[in-house]
């Protein structure tokens, strides 16, 4: 067993993003189908350390980092954030919540279908639905239990896990494909019109940003300010009615901190900051989530178990072909959207962003995707997946034993 400590997992985390996007600059395949650099990377190494407990080496990465990082990620999504975008913005999140609400449904309908037609225990078909590919490993861990203690479901926890880590490696690789699919059909906005102005967000992380270290300290100042409020009030709504994952009390904290300041007249926060750290939190995230996976536990997967979500992934790409991409406008910020919907979707808020980064820094921005899918994907859709989840467990089907 090799263990890596902070600095090493750090080190291996460049080195991924790196490796992942000298693969993309190299490798045609990558770049036409707009596979994420850190989806790039980070799954090669992971493969590789799958061959290597083969010959029983295995290497463990240092996990302390992983939290800061995706939080620090949603206090920049949160920072970024003013009310006259989101004003703005508010018809077309409406419908894109209500494309969102669909695929839950369907996720936890075709689920609990295919489990009976396999002979698995329905419980199955709702863990391998939207509990875990639109829930993530969080809420997989938390439901599994559930399920276990209160249904009787073996292994739940386990399967929950597998589940997760199948959606996030399949969420950072359909996203791309689909898009290209999609964009073939419309117009596109051309990444050379983009030079004039800077892009906001989240939108072209490649582009250069001109930034100081007075303001870059501000900027970190906001971010751990958010950090520490998003904490905080955390452990206030724990096991009251309102408690809300932290990462959502931490984009929450950012949001009234960007709004607070620019009302009160006392600060502006700088989008070109705001985005380059964001950028940052967002690739070593994903380069470490993706380069620890074990891809082992896939492999672990019984033959019906893992049909199903090979099913489910399929029902992924054509919701997002035939539902979000035609609801949201049949144009190139839907082909964006249904980019991203892919993402968390099948994985997670910071996948469906690498898949529409990788889409937007080859093709053009698009505000309005940045803008809709991480207020969905990280206040909408955790509350509306419980809603969902209980609505189903309502069902005869599920009677508690």
């Amino acid at each position: 067993m090799i263990e890596l400590d902070f600095y090493g997992t750090l080190v291996a985390a460049s080195l991924v993003l790196l490796l992942g996007r000298g693969l993309v600059a190299r490798i045609g395949f990558l770049r036409t189908y707009n596979i994420p650099e850190p989806v790039a990377g980070g799954l090669l190494v992971a493969l590789v350390l799958l061959l290597a407990r083969a010959i029983e080496v295995e290497v463990k990465f240092d996990s302390s980092l992983q939290t800061p990082l995706m939080l620090a990620f949603f206090a920049t999504i949160g920072l970024s954030a003013d009310f006259a975008s989101l004003k703005k913005g508010g018809r077309v999140v409406g419908i894109f919540l209500l494309a969102v609400t669909g695929l839950l449904v369907v996720q936890n309908g075709m689920g609990i279908g295919l489990a009976k037609a396999l002979g698995l225990d329905p419980l199955m078909g709702l863990l391998a639905g939207s509990i875990t590919l639109s829930g993530g490993h969080g809420t997989g861990a938390a439901w599994g239990a559930t399920f276990t203690e209160t249904y009787g479901l073996a292994s739940a926890s386990e399967l929950a896990v597998a589940s997760a880590t199948f959606g996030l490696v399949l969420g950072g690789l359909i996203g791309g494909p689909v898009a290209r699919l999609l964009i073939a059909r419309v117009q596109t906005p051309g990444t050379e019109q983009e030079m004039p102005r800077l892009p906001k967000g989240f939108e072209q992380p490649d582009t250069e940003r001109l930034i100081t270290s007075f303001t870059f300290i501000e900027t970190l100042a906001l971010i751990a300010v958010s950090l520490l409020g998003g904490s905080l009030l955390n452990g206030l709504l724990q096991a009251t009615a309102f408690e809300l994952p932290t990462f959502v009390c931490v984009l929450f904290v950012g949001v009234l901190l960007r709004n607070g300041l620019s009302a009160l007249g006392m600060y502006q926060v700088f989008e070109r900051e705001i985005s380059v750290l964001g950028n940052v939190s967002l690739s070593l995230f994903l380069a470490i989530a993706l380069m620890s996976l074990k891809l082992w536990d896939l492999a672990a997967l019984a033959l019906p178990f893992f049909m199903l979500l090979a099913a489910q992934t399929l029902v992924m790409a054509l919701f997002a072909i035939f539902v979000t991409f035609r609801v949201m406008g049949s144009n190139y910020d839907a082909a964006v959207l249904a980019a991203g919907h892919c993402g968390f979707g099948l994985g997670a808020t910071p996948t469906a962003i690498a898949n529409m980064q990788a889409v937007t820094q080859r093709y053009g921005a698009s505000q309005i995707a940045f803008l809709v899918v991480p207020m969905v994907g990280a206040f909408f859709i955790d509350i509306i997946n419980v809603i969902v989840i209980k609505l189903y467990l309502a069902l005869p089907l599920f009677a508690a034993g």
